[in-house]
């Protein structure tokens, strides 16, 4: 690790900044995992596109249809794919909590930069914030590794204000991704702030958290590699833009970003999230490949409608890109 356990905040404060974007996980006709594919990705993302760091092995990378030995490849090849150009942060969310250790550890000891545990699924309770709180601290009592939490309507119920104010006491706890309302995560950020980076994976939020919060992390979803290529950074500039006080300018290009934003939602079929963002990195030239059961594919006429959309959408690709994107996705 690059910090110890009590300089967790502190490093976090400093590093666990900027536009952290959450891997999409390539995967072959026969659904290995693409590594080469994924390498490639990675590179351009924090090459081309500017990237600060990357979330592995979440819900985007279809953490759920991996095996345990899958998902620790995938934090090897990331923290080896990343050294030197951005972070890590690697997801170890499970409802087992021994798998949940295990795959932290294995994070700390391969070198990855932090790691995210989402708010676990209770079952039966009503009343979870002790539950919470012991699980969460019985997590960080076992690694060293500075920890995001992760509160999302999927577990069943919300982490509130109040009850993250308590977990960001813990002394490697270093951040949330907190997928919530607006109220809500300003009031965390009012109460917590001093300890914790908070974010949310809102990208039409960004910029507003960033000038009237005064946030500095962007944690994460995949925005920052489907609104962007490397001839057309614009949330790179926006964001850079306003972390400089231009606010003026940066508001404009964000605005500016509003039809690739409704191309993308427009298209995307309700239940096949990420077969649609895969398909949008094949027109990006980017590697997207298949999902694994028992997600969906997209249908040819699916297709159809986000190419065109993808076209007039006013996001600019090289041209020997697009080509070869274009090929690809017939």
């Amino acid at each position: 690790m690059k910090y110890a356990r009590k300089d967790a905040k502190s490093y976090a404060r400093g590093h666990l900044t900027g536009i952290w974007a959450a891997a999409l996980m390539p995967f072959k006709s026969d659904l290995s995992i693409d590594e080469g594919g994924f390498r490639r990705n990675a590179a351009h993302w924090t090459q081309e596109l500017g990237i600060d760091g990357l979330f592995i092995a979440g819900k985007q990378g279809e953490f759920f249809s991996m095996s345990i030995e899958e998902r620790k490849r995938t934090f090897e090849i990331a923290v080896a794919a990343c050294e030197g150009r951005a972070g890590t942060i690697m997801s170890c969310s499970d409802q087992n909590m021994d798998v949940v250790i295990e795959l932290a550890r294995h994070a700390q000891r391969v070198g990855a930069d932090y790691i995210v545990v989402h708010a676990p699924v209770l079952s039966f309770f009503r009343e979870h914030d002790q539950t919470v709180l012991n699980y969460y601290k019985t997590i960080a009592a076992k690694v060293d590794i500075g920890i995001a939490l992760w509160s999302h309507p999927d577990s069943g119920y919300l982490l509130s204000p109040q009850l993250c104010n308590q977990l960001a006491d813990i002394e490697n706890v270093v951040a949330i991704k907190y997928s919530v309302e607006r109220p809500l995560y300003r009031e965390l950020t009012r109460l917590a702030a001093d300890r914790i980076q908070v974010s949310t994976a809102s990208e039409e939020e960004w910029f507003d958290n960033i000038v009237e919060l005064g946030w500095k992390l962007y944690l994460c979803s995949s925005p920052p590699y489907l609104l962007q290529s490397a001839s057309d950074r614009r949330m790179r500039r926006y964001t850079d833009l306003a972390f400089a006080g231009r606010i003026a300018e940066a508001r404009a290009v964000r605005d500016s970003l509003d039809p690739v934003r409704a191309a993308l939602r427009s298209t995307r079929p309700a239940e096949k999230p990420h077969a649609h963002q895969k398909y949008w990195q094949q027109l990006l030239g980017q590697i997207g490949g298949a999902v694994r059961p028992p997600l969906l594919e997209l249908t040819e006429a699916e297709r159809i409608a986000t190419r065109r959309a993808f076209e007039a959408c006013g996001l600019e690709v090289t041209a020997a890109p697009r080509a070869a994107a274009m090929r690809s996705s017939r």
